[in-house]
């Protein structure tokens, strides 16, 4: 080979295993401590898919938080001038997000869902469900009628349920179900943030096991667990802080879906609709049941894998679902028709 093709490459040097005195030390404003906590995320190679897009606006959070601002900083935030303290604190976020691969949203406590603000620790998964634009659509074009009775199955944060109870504030009262005790928790506290302890409910049941016979629903939306078990154990490591009850579903990643699917009509009133994601467990999903017509939703904000299903498409497809109930082997949504009746 030719001298002249040998190419004298600069070896760089790579951030310092503590950041913390380069960081005091240099950095002086917001912008500052953003762009350095950029290079610094991209450079760790963390993986970003709790609800930022870029190792920028991961950087931006982090440091908005830290500083106890609401993210994103304006252009003058960012000439501001940062104490000792808070770069200090900055800094330490900074090293936990990479040495143990922890969420941002778990770092801060703090998360952002249809333009509302939640409190979540590691007992709950973090909000990041493409779901919340159907809610600031109000669920158009498939929910026909204002609902007055909604159920969201499986809440965790209670991110949904408070979602839409900000949508719907003329006389919605909305149940909010998680098998967790400790995800219920964690709703509740976003529930009394709010103040809408007498709007949404938090309700402890394994799906509808424990949801009274006479209920109807104008609307049901459930994010449950769906990821199989190949993606549960090939997942990054930032996945593995969050709760495994609020991921795992099966070989398939449809064991919550399948009993879900074969429940749901017995609880909904007529003209509802059921609202699910399943994300990579789509294709899954359509292999189990290829004569569901399954209306898959196109978000102009990205995300993927969530169906819609209305109550009479679920009633004509009862046969097949009904494996998988675990309630009552031998009520069909047919026979229990006369009972709905009674109740509306």
């Amino acid at each position: 080979m030719s001298d002249m093709n040998v190419l004298n490459v600069p070896e760089l040097d790579a951030f310092p295993e503590d950041i913390s005195n380069e960081f005091v030390s240099e950095m002086v404003t917001v912008n500052d401590a953003v762009r350095y906590a950029a290079s610094y995320l991209i450079e760790s190679g963390v993986f970003l898919g709790h609800g930022t897009q870029s190792c920028w606006d991961e950087a931006m959070y982090l440091v908005m938080c830290a500083i106890n601002l609401d993210p994103p900083a304006d252009a003058e935030t960012l000439e501001t001038r940062l104490t000792v303290r808070e770069k200090g604190n900055i800094a330490k976020l900074l090293m936990s997000r990479v040495r143990d691969r922890i969420p941002a949203a778990y770092l801060t406590g703090r998360a952002w869902f249809s333009g509302l603000e939640f409190y979540v620790d590691p007992r709950v998964l973090i909000p990041r469900s493409p779901i919340a634009e159907m809610i600031q659509a109000s669920f158009k074009p498939y929910l026909k009628h204002y609902p007055r009775r909604i159920l969201d199955m499986c809440t965790g944060s209670g991110c949904i349920a408070i979602a839409c109870a900000d949508m719907y504030r003329k006389g919605t009262t909305i149940d909010a179900v998680d098998i967790s005790d400790d995800a219920l928790e964690v709703c509740s506290i976003n529930i009394a943030s709010y103040g809408l302890e007498d709007v949404v409910y938090p309700y402890k049941s394994d799906l509808f096991s424990a949801i009274p016979d006479d209920e109807r629903y104008d609307l049901i939306v459930c994010n449950p667990p769906y990821v199989d078990s190949v993606d549960l154990e090939n997942m990054p490591e930032e996945y593995r802080h969050e709760p495994r009850l609020a991921l795992e579903a099966g070989d398939d990643g449809l064991s919550v879906v399948k009993r879900l699917l074969a429940s749901a009509s017995y609880y909904m009133n007529e003209n509802s609709i059921l609202v699910c994601e399943v994300g990579n467990s789509r294709a899954a999903l359509e292999e189990e049941f290829p004569e569901v017509p399954f209306h898959w939703v196109t978000f102009k904000n990205g995300g993927e894998g969530v169906f819609v299903l209305t109550y009479d498409e679920l009633i004509e497809f009862a046969e097949i679902f009904s494996v998988y109930n675990r309630k009552d082997e031998d009520k069909t949504p047919a026979e229990d028709s006369g009972k709905q009746e009674e109740n509306s």
